[in-house]
């Protein structure tokens, strides 16, 4: 148990170097070291919106001058507040009634901008969530049921967000709209495999990801169109007519491969021998735990196997998890046996794997013993999606809370000899 207990400190030492090398506020500071906040005639309005919003707005606040306006819009379970800002809290993943309001807050704000105001956005990764700001004629009901259907469908983030931007006043440059003529400057935290600007929060200060018919196309393909909403399907079927997206300064200021690199150093440094994965685990959760699986092999020292990416899950039970804490079940339940220490690690950056109160998973040679020895049926619990249960049974949750960044997910995994 030693031995183990020694595994999972090193595993959690890593993960924490992720999360602290996406430090929104210590990204801000060095973004704005190098490239000052522009100067205003009028005010300096700043919006954060996302996971990370408070910080990274409470450390922009330290670089202005003159007259301003604040406003971060974040998840209900980020409570930092910010002086001399509101912050409003609303529903991950699925939208609610406070994220209602919060869009319509920032909508408002933007609407009062004039040529002779800057505007600031800081966005980073759950902005798509927290700002739903429904087309005319979708309501919020509508959009969150959106949102389960895009969540359950197992399509990737890119995809998701193609289709939430043809739905939204916000998203795919909508902000742009609505701040114009007053100019706008984002810095951005990826939370998004590839960093596609596009993609991130659903790309409010850029242009759209593609087009109504692309969107159309991708839920009748996964045959999601059926399960939509009468109002949504509707708003595919007559969409506005597409508007000019203004132009912007946007720049990417943290990202996943960052972080897995920070991870590398602290691995180098506590003397494991490291490899990083030269392509991330996405797609189907399925498919990369067998990415996982065929690199677990005796080693002849210390290796730590590294990743970054953002699985997939197609939900097909009733049970309660996320995406990292499948991940980790599934190598759990397949690894082959090595007859040496190995112990493997998923978990979101921010802290939260789907809607539970865990980050992920840590699972080693004995998780599937301690799950039976519990009374628990592994894989009927994996049948139902309820990998939450299934690690729970096992001690094999990865508790962090919510850390105020995201950047993705990364994946350790330990073999010793």
């Amino acid at each position: 148990m030693t031995q183990t207990n020694d595994l999972r400190a090193t595993a959690r030492t890593l993960f924490d170097a992720a999360v602290t090398a996406a430090d929104p506020a210590l990204a801000v500071r060095r973004q704005l070291a190098r490239m000052p906040l522009p100067q205003s005639a009028g005010r300096t309005v700043l919006i954060a919106v996302g996971k990370a919003a408070p910080a990274m707005l409470a450390e922009a606040l330290k670089h202005v001058t003159g007259p301003h306006e604040a406003l971060a819009v974040t998840h209900h379970e980020n409570t930092q507040k910010v002086p001399g800002a509101r912050v409003l809290n609303a529903g991950h993943p699925v939208p609610d009634a406070a994220g209602a309001a919060a869009g319509q807050a920032v909508m408002e704000l933007l609407d009062s901008c004039g040529a002779e105001d800057q505007v600031i956005a800081l966005i980073s990764g759950g902005g798509s969530a927290l700002l739903p700001a429904p087309v005319p004629g979708l309501s919020l009901a509508d959009k969150a049921a959106v949102s389960q259907v895009l969540l359950s469908g197992g399509l990737d983030i890119v995809t998701m967000n193609l289709v939430r931007q043809q739905l939204s006043q916000l998203k795919g440059g909508g902000f742009l709209r609505r701040a114009a003529p007053a100019p706008v400057t984002a810095l951005i935290l990826s939370d998004v495999i590839g960093d596609d600007l596009r993609a991130i929060a659903s790309g409010p200060t850029v242009s759209p990801i593609g087009t109504v018919e692309e969107a159309r196309a991708i839920l009748k393909n996964h045959g999601l169109w059926d399960r939509l909403p009468a109002a949504a399907r509707d708003a595919l079927d007559h969409p506005r007519p597409p508007e000019p997206v203004p132009a912007a300064v946007n720049v990417m200021i943290g990202s996943n491969g960052q972080s897995v690199d920070a991870m590398a150093d602290a691995a180098r440094a506590a003397g494991w021998d490291v490899r990083v994965s030269d392509r991330p685990l996405v797609g189907d959760v399925d498919s990369a735990a067998q990415e996982v699986l065929a690199l677990m092999a005796p080693v002849d020292r210390p290796t730590a196997l590294l990743f970054g990416g953002e699985t997939t899950v197609i939900l097909r039970g009733s049970g309660r998890g996320g995406r990292n804490q499948e991940l980790a079940l599934r190598v759990a339940l397949a690894a082959p046996d090595l007859a040496q220490d190995w112990l493997f690690l998923s978990g979101g950056t921010d802290g939260r794997d789907g809607p539970t109160d865990a980050a992920g998973g840590v699972v080693d040679a004995g998780s599937a013993a301690r799950i039976a020895a519990a009374g628990q049926d592994a894989q009927k619990l994996l049948a139902n999606n309820d990998s939450y249960a299934a690690l729970k049974a096992a001690d094999d949750l990865l508790m962090t809370g919510a850390t105020g960044t995201n950047v993705a997910d990364v994946q350790v995994l330990l073999i010793r000899p």
